[in-house]
């Protein structure tokens, strides 16, 4: 330590400054609410249209009318995927992690919502069953289906070890909406985005505060399912590190594939429901 750099002084109200109570930023009673009692409703006569199976180590898009459900489903060993929603017709329209978190917490389960970018910022989908949500969280803090991690990338590999990693979820979903658009890798890869960890079991450790990761409790036929709000563009990418027990980049590692599947309503059944208006803000900024 140099004079430059004087050590830091503990105040003598320290303890106090530290026991001040915390407050939640954004109290979210006054969020609408979701009838999960008519989504499930309408869920019982819901009628498969689709499937897609994504395979390990790699990511596959989907597409959900809004109205319509969608499942992901662990099939045959555990696995996380890491989630990407746009606007099917803007895709400038995406999932917003940041926002999400803010307004639900650091890990979803039934009854909340992934919300939209600005300055839409409305529902994209509503999470409507969730076999994990008996896990709740951990000793250590963990917990399932996680908006606090980015995903895995290859910046971030190449940074840390020197690495050229393709198959992080970065680059997996970069490739699938690539193929699904038909567009060029680096027009697809600016849509990418900060994702919903499905499945993936995850906190922060208590002394460092640094992101952790843990062995999934998610087994074969545990399924997350969701209500499209709005018309979607989903893009899945099953995680290189299957379930994130020990490294999420990796050739090594036991990966499985994850099932997508599509539902739509019984004819007639949302009638009437129309979906989330974009956000209210006159945009003007005070301007």
């Amino acid at each position: 330590m140099t004079d430059l750099m004087p050590a830091a002084l503990v105040p003598e109200d320290a303890e106090a400054r530290r026991a001040v109570a915390p407050v939640i930023c954004y109290p979210n009673r006054s969020l609408p609410k979701p009838d999960l009692g008519w989504m499930h409703d309408i869920r019982q006569r819901a009628i498969k249209t689709d499937e897609v199976l994504v395979p390990p180590r790699d990511a596959r898009c989907f597409e959900v009318p809004a109205g319509h459900f969608f499942r992901i489903t662990s099939v045959e060993g555990p696995q996380v995927g890491d989630l990407n929603l746009w606007n099917l017709s803007d895709l400038s329209e995406r999932f917003y992690s940041g926002k999400t978190r803010a307004l639900h917490g650091t890990h979803l389960t039934t009854g909340e919502r992934m919300w939209s970018s600005f300055p839409h910022l409305r529902p994209m989908a509503t999470i409507t069953a969730d076999t994990l949500d008996w896990y709740g969280i951990d000793g250590f803090g963990g917990s399932v289906h996680d908006v606090i991690g980015t995903r895995c990338d290859p910046y971030t590999g190449n940074l840390l070890s020197d690495t050229q990693y393709h198959h992080c979820c970065h680059s997996n979903l970069t490739r699938a909406l690539a193929d699904h658009l038909d567009i060029p890798l680096d027009q697809a890869e600016p849509a990418v985005h900060d994702v919903l960890n499905v499945f993936m079991c995850t906190g922060f450790t208590r002394d460092t505060g640094q992101y952790f990761m843990k062995a999934s409790p998610v087994r074969p036929g545990d399924y997350l399912e969701f209500f499209a709000e709005i018309d979607l563009l989903g893009n899945l990418s099953a995680c290189p590190g299957g379930d994130c027990s020990s490294e999420h980049s990796s050739d090594t590692a036991a990966c499985y594939p994850l099932l997508v599947e599509v539902f739509a309503p019984a004819e007639g059944e949302v009638a009437g429901w129309d979906s989330p208006p974009p956000n209210g803000y006159d945009r003007s900024h005070g301007r």
